[in-house]
């Protein structure tokens, strides 16, 4: 169990959340309007390197002032009450939870912080061509060309669905995988519905 030094904790709080929430924007930017719904515990992988646009929460036991759903900014970093702006991207949770425990030493004895990733949004896969909604799409743990193509809306009608493929770049060099979805939804060719990487482009001619 924590123990908390009252004085200096209710002092020091008072100001770090005052000034934080004065530099907090009015409101916060809408989601794009394809976005995948936040999923709790979006990954369970301990060794996740969180980037910028991931979804946070941020627990520290016994301390519900500081128990809270922050947003990875575009720099990389989270504010928090007592320790302003921390850099979060780059690190795993585990390295997170333990350079705010690191910081939260000064005013609390003992921290003990949990980092989970809640919605994952640094990692992307893009859907281009003959499809309803093109465009970025949350790369979601286990993500298949499938179940990527489930949410772009469906083909357009002018859509080759027997010639999609996907690109991706590997050292360097950009590989080809090809993608005949009438096949794939028939059973068929079912090792072509790839696990997707983040940064696969899916183009549907």
């Amino acid at each position: 169990m924590s123990s908390v030094r009252p004085a200096v904790l209710v002092a020091a709080l008072s100001i770090a959340i005052s000034a934080w929430g004065a530099r907090r924007p009015a409101q916060q930017q809408d989601a794009p309007s394809h976005a995948q719904p936040m999923q709790k515990h979006a990954t369970d992988n301990p060794n996740y390197v969180i980037g910028a646009q991931d979804v946070l929460d941020i627990d520290v036991w016994k301390e519900p002032e500081l128990t809270r759903q922050v947003p990875v900014r575009p720099d990389g970093k989270i504010s928090l009450p007592l320790l302003n702006d921390v850099q979060a991207a780059g690190l795993t949770p585990t390295k997170l939870a333990d350079e705010i425990g690191d910081g939260l030493k000064k005013y609390i004895t003992d921290p003990q912080v949990t980092v989970i990733v809640s919605a994952i949004n640094s990692q992307r896969v893009y859907i281009l061509g003959e499809v309803t909604r093109a465009g970025a799409y949350p790369l979601l743990p286990g993500m298949t060309v499938l179940q990527a193509l489930s949410s772009a809306g469906g083909f357009t009608e002018f859509a080759n669905s027997k010639k999609i493929y996907v690109l991706r770049q590997d050292k360097g060099k950009q590989e080809k995988f090809p993608f005949n979805y009438k096949d794939v939804v028939n059973g068929k060719k079912t090792q072509e519905n790839i696990t997707l990487d983040a940064g696969d482009t899916i183009v549907v001619p």
